[in-house]
């Protein structure tokens, strides 16, 4: 008789899945925003957070 172990497959730590995600995410994000100021135009100056004296 003999005796085997089995050890389980290597997972991915949840942790890195998370930073790849948000990492992908933040990418996504500062795409879409610098498309919408460099070819349309647009850019939200209170959106931004940006405040003109009146």
């Amino acid at each position: 008789m003999s005796a085997a172990t089995i050890s389980p497959a290597r997972a991915v730590h949840p942790t890195a899945v998370h930073r790849l995600a948000h990492a992908l995410r933040a990418v996504r994000v500062f795409t879409g925003a610098a498309f919408d100021v460099a070819v349309l135009g647009r850019y939200e100056d209170e959106a931004a957070g940006v405040r003109r004296r009146r």
